[in-house]
């Protein structure tokens, strides 16, 4: 359990043990501390401090090594109360900024362009996630017929999103037939959330059926899971990084480069717990350090994740990486990032 009656010299020395570690990757000792911030204590002091730090749980004693490094609980207690105030600097913003503020990108190459920005800036690997459309509202259903055997459906969405999906026909249709049945959807589903027409479309549409529409109103029917789908799969989410975060010094040991370039194309265990997190602190960020995550695999990580809004529904963007990075900076950019896609979904609106 955090203990957060801690002196402020041990305070001090916790939160310089572990921006060294941060910025050496490698065991810090008392001597370095002493040397490089300014206590006003000896050496001894400070290896006195931080023996009491580990047994309290803060720090862990690698066998090999004289120094220190960060636990779970000192990572916890840093990024809850010692770390600096997440921000980027100017160029950082401009940088962003200028990225996306080019709103006549589609959703798709804005949430590609702001996973490899994320990814850039943090040097870990970047997760967005398409946002879920259970609660999104319909506003109109076209139907065009692309050929004598498949029709495209566009489905718009209160928020301006537009979804579109290809159905296959087997059996010939009129093409006079689309303009009826996509007059008669919108009249009956309009207006309702994609939850909603998923769980009583046979209802709504009931009887509705001719020689003439019936091939049309038959797929439109069997499609309906995959047109009103809920967006969780990994061809909805975007992941980038890899070439970035195989360069953290945590890597250079063989069987760690080899699980992060597993961990890196197992997308479904990514947005798992990239889901699993978002929905932990609701319109917050949220900050998971290794055993917290709940997930042995991740062990070695941490996650920080946020949900940004597109009207009423929601998708996510976050970072996995080593436990040991620069947590304020980090934040600051995931934060950033989210509240910027909501402002453009907005506009876009």
């Amino acid at each position: 359990m955090i203990n957060e009656n801690l002196t402020e010299r041990e305070k001090s020395v916790l939160r310089y043990v572990i921006n060294q570690y941060i910025l050496t990757a490698t065991p810090v000792g008392s001597r370095s501390i002493s040397s490089k911030y300014n206590l006003g204590v000896s050496s001894a002091t400070v290896r006195n401090i931080m023996s009491d730090l580990e047994e309290l749980g803060y720090l862990g004693h690698p066998y090999t090594s004289a120094g220190r490094i960060p636990t779970d609980l000192g990572y916890r207690l840093y990024v809850d109360s010692l770390m600096g105030l997440p921000k980027l600097n100017k160029e950082e913003y401009d940088l962003i900024d200028n990225q996306l503020e080019q709103t006549d990108f589609e959703t798709n190459e804005i949430l590609k362009i702001t996973s490899s920005l994320l990814s850039d800036l943090t040097n870990q690997l970047a997760c967005v996630s398409y946002p879920k459309f259970s609660n999104a509202i319909l506003t109109k259903i076209q139907l065009v017929a692309l050929s004598t055997s498949k029709i495209l459906v566009v489905v718009s969405i209160k928020t301006g999103m537009i979804r579109t999906i290809t159905l296959e026909i087997k059996t010939r249709y009129e093409k006079s037939s689309l303009r009826k049945v996509e007059q008669f959807l919108n009249q009956r589903l309009a207006g309702l959330t994609f939850t909603e027409i998923r769980n009583t479309i046979s209802d709504r549409i009931r009887n509705y059926s001719t020689k003439k529409n019936e091939p049309v109103v038959r797929v439109f029917l069997d499609s309906v899971e995959k047109i009103f789908k809920d967006v969780k799969s990994s061809e909805d989410t975007i992941i980038t990084g890899t070439k970035n975060i195989i360069n953290q010094p945590e890597f250079t040991d063989a069987s760690q480069f080899k699980s992060i370039i597993e961990l890196a194309e197992d997308k479904d265990i990514i947005i798992h717990i990239m889901e699993k997190e978002s929905t932990k602190k609701t319109g917050e960020v949220s900050v998971t350090i290794g055993k917290e995550i709940e997930e042995e695999k991740l062990y070695d990580y941490s996650i920080i994740v946020k949900e940004y809004k597109v009207g009423q529904i929601a998708g996510s963007i976050g970072i996995i990486g080593p436990k040991r990075m620069q947590y304020s900076h980090t934040i600051a950019s995931v934060i950033y990032m989210a509240e910027l896609l909501s402002k453009i979904f907005k506009r876009k609106k």
